[in-house]
C-alpha cells in the first residue's frame, strides 16, 4: 500500500519542482530533506554528483531564516551562488573576494531576512564578528560542506575546520548537517565528534555511480596513450569535444602535459597551486565558461567545481588513496550521462607513491593508515574481477553482479598461475642485495650483461637469466603486481627488497595468481552504449542538430550574463528538451531542470530554437527511405541530400534558371573521403570569419553537426547544401556560396 506524503513532504516536493524542475527526488534526499527541514541535525554521505547540495538548499527554503552554508572554497562559493540565483533563490557569499562595502552589503541582507542561503568559508565564519552578526541573524540551519576535512584522518584536512565545534556549543538548537562524498570510520567518527552530531541519524547513499566507465591500463606511452583516448572518444583538438581534467602528481608534469596536448592541437590549459592568483583564477573561468576546454592539473583543481558535463577524468599518475581517486573521478559525469573514468600508472608509480608516504613527516600511526589506503587502491588497480566491485567494496557496499561498464568487464583480462615466476623476481632481488630498481633485476632476469651487470658481478649469480622464457614487457608486469601486491617494496633510491610476506611464497608454501595483460596485445575498450560520436554529447543522431543548436544558445545566452553555460540549463536538460521537441510553455516545463523561474526566464528563446530548427530542418527530416535510426549524421545527411535532389528535380521547372542548372547538373563529383580534414578545417576557418561578421556565435553560424556533415558530403554546388543536417533555407541564403566556395577551393587544389 503507497503511503501519501505528508504535508512537509508535499510541500518539499512543490518547491523541488517549482524551483529545480525535479518532479522527485533521488535515493535518500527526501529523507534527508524532511529531516533537516523538520528541525533535525544529520550526517550525509553522498557521491559527488549525488546531489548533496539540494539536501541543505532546499531545507533552507523551507525553513524560517537564512541556510548558512560553511564552504572551504571560494570557487564553490561563486558557483553555487550563480546558480542559485539564476534559480530565483536569493544566496550570496561572505569571503575575501568582496569589497568592503560589498561585504557591508551582504551582512544588511543578513540581517534584513532578505537572504535564503548565505556561503561563507570556515576563517570566515569563525571571525568574532561573523559570530556575531549570526547571533543577530534568523539562521536556519548550519550546513556544513566537504566535511572530511574536519578529520586529520580525511584526504583534505583543514585544521580550520575543526574549529567548526563552536557551532554546536553557541548554537545548539539549530540544525546541523555535514555532508560529504567520501569518508572512513575515523573521518566519520571525528565529523560526528567535531560538529556535535554523535545522536543525529546518517544518511549513507549508494557510492555507485553507473554512468561513469572505469578503466586501467599499464603505462607505455603516457601522453601518447593520453592523446589517443581523448581524440578517440571525446572529440579532443576538434570543434564540439568534450571538457575534461587530467590529473598528475607534480606541477612539472601539469605544464609539460598541458604544452604538449596544445602543441597537438588540443584545447588545454594547466592548473597547479605554483601558477599566480590570475593564472589560476583565468583558467577556472575558463573551464568553467567554455565549452570543451580540457584542464591538466594537480589535485588542487575540482573540489566543489559543479560544472556537470565533464566528460572524462584522466590520471596520468597514481593517486594517493582510494577516497581521492574516487573523489576525483567523481568529477566527470555530474549530470548522469556517460563518461569516463581513465588511468595509467606504472611501476615507477608505486614506486614513488610508496617513497613519498614513507618519507612524510606524518605520525606513524597516520603513514599506517595512509599505507593501508594506498594498498587498496593498488588491489583495484591490479584487479582482474569488476572494477566497480572492487570499488564499492572498499566504501562497504556490494554490487551483486559485474557492472559491465568497466574495461575488465568490457575485456576480462587473462589470470595465471605466476609463482614460478614470482620466486624469480624475488629470488633476484634478495641475491642482488635487495637494493637494485626494476630495470636492472630485469636484466639479470633476462640475461643481460649490462655494463651494470657485470660491474657487480651479478652474471655469476644463479638468477642470471633464469627468465629468458619471458619479455621485458612481462618481467615489469610482475615486477609492478609484486610491490603492489606488498611482496616486494621500494627504498629510498627506488631500490626494491623483498619482504617479511615474500617467505611464505618463496618457500612454495603459497600461490600467486597474477594479471597475464602484458603478454596481451593492446585492445581498444568499445566505445560507450549511447555515444552517438566521439565528442558528442549521448543522444540520438536525429537529436544531435538541435542538440547543438541548443547549446549555441545556452553560450551565447550564458556569455550576456556572465554565467557559466550549465547554469542556464545541464546538457542532460538540453538532451530531453531535444528529445521532446516542446512546442509550448506547459511542454517545456515537463522536462527534468526547466523549473518556473527558468521558464519564464528563457521558455521563449528555447521554444523559439526550437521552432527555427524545426524550420530549418523540416525538408531534411523523415526523407523517403531515410535508413535506420543508428547510423551516423553524416550518413544520414547524404540519403537526405540524395532525396531532396529527386524531390527538386522534379520541380525543376519552377526553380530559377541558376538552380535548375545546379539541380540538373547534380552535386558534382563524388565525395573524397581522403579530403574530409581539410575540408573540416576550411570550413571551421570560414565560420570564424563568418562569425566576426555578423557578430554571432560560431556555432549559430552553423553548428558542429552541419559542419561535420559537409565535410563528409563535399557539396559542390548551392542545391547540394539542402538536406544537409542544420543547414536550413536561411543559412543556405546567408552563407550558402561563401560554404560551397571554401569546400571547392579546397577539392580544387
Amino acid at each position: 500500500m503507497t503511503v501519501a506524503p505528508g504535508p512537509l513532504t508535499r510541500r518539499a516536493l512543490d518547491v523541488l519542482q517549482s524551483v529545480w524542475g525535479y518532479g522527485e527526488f533521488r535515493g535518500v534526499q527526501g529523507e534527508i530533506v524532511e529531516q533537516v527541514a523538520g528541525g533535525g541535525d544529520a550526517l550525509v554521505l553522498m557521491p559527488t554528483g549525488g546531489g548533496k547540495s539540494l539536501c541543505y538548499q532546499l531545507p533552507s527554503l523551507l525553513r524560517d531564516g537564512v541556510g548558512v552554508v560553511v564552504s572551504p572554497l571560494i570557487a564553490l562559493m561563486k558557483d553555487q551562488v550563480d546558480t542559485l540565483r539564476q534559480l530565483g533563490v536569493r544566496a550570496a557569499f561572505l569571503n575575501s573576494t568582496l569589497s568592503p562595502e560589498g561585504a557591508r552589503e551582504v551582512e544588511a541582507a543578513l540581517l534584513a531576512g532578505m537572504l535564503d542561503l548565505l556561503y561563507v568559508a570556515p576563517e570566515r565564519l569563525l571571525l568574532p564578528r561573523t559570530l556575531e552578526l549570526l547571533d543577530r541573524a534568523p539562521v536556519a540551519l548550519f550546513a556544513v560542506d566537504e566535511a572530511h576535512c574536519v578529520s586529520q584522518w580525511g584526504h583534505d584536512f583543514r585544521p580550520e575546520y575543526q574549529g567548526l565545534s563552536v557551532l554546536p556549543e553557541r548554537y545548539p538548537h539549530i540544525p546541523r548537517l555535514a555532508l560529504t562524498a567520501t569518508a572512513d570510520d575515523r573521518t566519520r567518527a571525528d565529523i560526528l565528534r567535531v560538529l556535535g552530531l554523535e545522536d543525529a541519524p546518517q544518511f549513507v547513499s549508494s557510492f555507485d555511480r553507473p554512468n561513469i566507465q572505469y578503466r586501467v591500463a599499464n603505462k607505455e606511452g603516457p601522453k601518447t596513450q593520453l592523446l589517443d583516448f581523448i581524440r578517440a572518444e571525446h572529440g579532443a583538438g576538434r570543434p564540439g569535444g568534450d571538457a575534461g581534467i587530467i590529473y598528475c602528481l607534480s606541477r612539472k608534469s601539469v605544464e609539460e602535459t598541458a604544452k604538449w596536448l596544445q602543441a597537438q592541437g588540443v584545447d588545454a590549459v594547466a592548473y597547479h597551486a605554483g601558477l599566480s592568483p590570475r593564472e589560476r583564477n583565468t583558467a577556472q573561468e575558463r573551464f568553467l565558461n567554455e565549452e570543451g576546454l580540457i584542464v591538466v592539473a594537480t589535485v588542487a583543481f575540482g573540489m566543489g567545481i559543479d560544472k556537470p558535463n565533464v566528460r572524462f577524468v584522466a590520471h596520468l599518475d597514481l593517486p594517493k588513496s582510494m577516497e581521492g581517486y574516487y573523489q576525483e573521478t567523481g568529477r566527470a559525469g555530474r549530470d548522469g550521462l556517460p563518461s569516463t573514468a581513465w588511468m595509467v600508472y606504472g611501476l615507477a608509480d608505486v614506486v614513488n607513491v610508496r617513497r613519498m608516504l614513507s618519507q612524510s613527516d606524518a605520525p606513524e600511526e597516520v603513514k599506517r593508515v595512509e599505507a593501508g589506503k594506498l594498498d587498496a587502491l593498488l588491489t583495484y588497480c591490479e584487479a582482474a574481477t569488476c572494477r566497480r566491485q572492487v570499488l564499492l567494496a572498499y566504501f562497504g557496499e556490494t554490487l551483486p553482479r559485474p557492472c559491465g561498464n568497466c574495461d575488465v568487464c568490457l575485456n576480462p583480462p587473462q589470470v595465471r598461475d605466476m609463482t614460478r615466476e614470482a620466486q624469480m623476481a624475488l629470488s633476484a632481488a634478495i641475491r642482488t642485495g635487495n637494493r637494485y630498481g626494476a630495470a636492472h633485476l630485469t636484466d639479470v632476469l633476462l640475461g643481460n650483461a649490462t655494463e651494470k651487470v657485470l660491474a657487480q658481478g651479478h652474471q655469476t649469480l644463479p638468477t642470471f637469466g633464469v627468465g629468458q622464457a619471458h619479455g621485458e614487457k612481462v618481467w615489469r608486469g610482475v615486477l609492478r603486481q609484486l610491490v603492489s601486491l606488498g611482496y616486494l617494496t621500494a627504498g629510498e633510491h627506488h631500490g626494491l627488497s623483498a619482504t617479511g610476506k615474500a617467505r611464505a611464497l618463496l618457500r612454495g608454501e603459497e600461490s600467486l595468481l597474477l594479471r597475464e595483460d602484458a603478454l596481451q596485445p593492446a585492445t581498444r575498450v568499445r566505445e560507450r552504449a549511447g555515444r552517438s560520436a566521439p565528442g558528442s554529447a549521448p543522444v540520438a543522431p536525429a537529436d544531435a542538430p538541435l542538440f547543438g543548436a541548443l547549446r549555441a544558445w545556452r553560450l551565447e545566452r550564458a556569455r550576456a550574463l556572465a554565467v557559466p553555460p550549465y547554469v542556464i540549463f545541464s546538457d542532460a536538460t538540453l538532451k530531453g528538451i531535444a528529445e521532446l521537441r516542446p512546442g509550448s510553455h506547459a511542454a517545456l516545463g515537463t522536462v527534468s531542470g526547466v523549473g518556473t523561474r527558468k521558464l519564464a526566464d528563457y521558455g521563449d528563446e528555447v521554444l523559439q530554437v526550437v521552432r527555427d530548427h524545426a524550420s530549418d530542418g523540416a525538408a531534411a527530416r523523415a526523407p523517403a527511405g531515410a535508413g535506420p535510426a543508428s547510423a551516423t549524421s553524416a550518413e544520414q545527411g547524404a540519403r537526405e541530400n540524395t532525396a531532396i535532389l529527386d524531390r527538386l528535380r522534379g520541380r525543376a521547372v519552377a526553380a530559377s534558371p541558376l538552380l535548375a542548372a545546379e539541380i540538373g547538373a547534380g552535386a558534382g563529383p563524388p565525395p573524397n573521403p581522403d579530403a574530409a580534414p581539410q575540408v573540416a578545417e576550411a570550413l571551421r576557418e570560414l565560420r570564424r570569419e563568418l562569425s566576426r561578421e555578423s557578430g554571432h556565435s560560431a556555432f549559430v553560424v552553423y553548428p558542429n553537426a552541419a559542419l561535420e556533415a559537409l565535410a563528409q558530403a563535399q557539396p559542390r554546388t548551392l542545391g547540394a547544401l539542402r538536406g544537409v543536417p542544420g543547414l536550413g533555407e536561411k543559412r543556405i541564403a546567408a552563407y550558402g556560396e561563401r560554404i560551397v566556395d571554401a569546400v571547392n577551393t579546397v577539392l580544387e587544389d
